[in-house]
């Protein structure tokens, strides 16, 4: 036991940007140079041979079973490691499987289900009363997550150029909040399409609440299949929903939207399709990054399910409440240190002179 302690702590030796302390079986182990800055509790290490094929996999395991206790902010501590991610040993194969989309409509339905159909009153215990599950727009320091959320919809709506009368297709729809908002503010008729049926079942029990079923409908249904609706629309929205399509399918996602977009219709909301949308004759007008937007969005959204940590541990278990905690946390972290990132691109399909000039329209 004691070899694989040493192995344990030599392996943690090189994440010495900042100094902290590993305390294994009541003794302290002091990583850096100066003042620890979090102490980190091992009740179990992984192997070696964990560490080495995936440190990011075998340290979440441990933590999501419960052998590791963090002192302070598990975000803070996350924070300061995923910024030495250059020491991580990285197994390529699991790392594109969690990546990389199933291109299959099957397992895609499969993957989309076991995060979005674990139920609507877990969903309701941490996000905002608008049921956006995706990344808030803050305006101010001041703004609160529902109002970031809010500023989101709007904003995007605004990028449309909407009105009276036109159609829109939001595709990965959620709970149908900016639909709604849509048919509200601008009268425009709106379908969505998700792969939730929880989503579906609490969006159309929103629209009924709001009595727009004349103008709102939402459809189980896979993107791929949008060709077969036979329908067109003035504008198509989609977001947070691209990293369900996999990178090695963008293609054909912005295939199905324009097959379903009138000339001259406006799309807002994709990420790193730029090289692709040239090729299907998709203008660009606007690009916003929304990365720091997106960090203080799943701070609000931990900080919210921490107040409801107890609730969550009751519907599922505890190890269920760690990996949610963990997956907030290490979201905010890599979105902080720009492992990944987070744009919205407005494009029309081909060109469109009607636009105003200006780009705050």
């Amino acid at each position: 036991m004691r070899l694989v302690e040493n192995e344990f702590i030599k392996f943690m030796e090189k994440f010495d940007a900042h100094p902290f302390e590993i305390v294994l079986n009541g003794e302290k182990h002091r990583i850096g140079e100066g003042e620890p800055e979090f102490s980190v509790t091992f009740h179990k290490v992984p192997s070696l041979g964990e560490l080495m094929e995936s440190t990011s996999i075998a340290l979440g395991d441990t933590y999501m079973n419960g052998d590791i206790e963090v002192s302070g902010s598990l975000y803070h501590v996350l924070n300061l490691f995923l910024g030495q991610m250059g020491n991580f040993s990285t197994d390529q194969k699991k790392l594109k499987n969690l990546i990389f989309s199933s291109s299959s409509k099957k397992n895609q339905k499969k993957e989309v289900s076991s995060h979005y159909d674990i139920g609507n009153d877990f969903y309701k215990l941490w996000l905002d009363e608008t049921m956006s599950y995706s990344c808030g727009y803050f305006r101010s320091e001041e703004d609160s997550l529902c109002d970031a959320q809010r500023n989101k919809v709007n904003r995007t709506l605004e990028k449309l150029y909407l009105k009276e009368g036109m159609t829109l297709c939001d595709i990965g729809c959620g709970w149908g909040y900016l639909l709604i908002q849509a048919a509200k503010k601008y009268k425009v008729r709106g379908v969505g399409i998700t792969l939730s049926e929880e989503q579906k079942k609490e969006g159309e029990r929103r629209i009924r609440e709001e009595h727009l079923e004349d103008y709102v409908e939402i459809k189980l249904l896979d993107y791929r299949d949008l060709p077969d609706l036979k329908l067109s629309f003035d504008r198509v929205v989609s977001i947070g929903m691209i990293k369900h399509v996999g990178r090695d399918h963008y293609e054909t996602f912005m295939k199905c939207v324009k097959s379903v977009l009138k000339p001259g219709g406006v799309v807002p909301s994709l990420r790193e399709i730029l090289h692709i949308a040239g090729d299907q004759r998709f203008y660009t007008l606007d690009v916003e990054s929304w990365r720091r937007h997106y960090n203080r969005t799943l701070l609000c959204w931990n900080e919210n399910f921490q107040k409801h940590r107890g609730e969550a541990v009751k519907m599922f278990d505890e190890r269920f409440a760690r990996m949610w905690e963990l997956y907030l946390c290490a979201c905010a972290a890599t979105f902080m240190n720009g492992i990944i990132d987070l744009h919205q691109i407005l494009f029309t399909n081909d060109v469109n002179n009607e636009l105003p000039m200006v780009r705050w329209y």
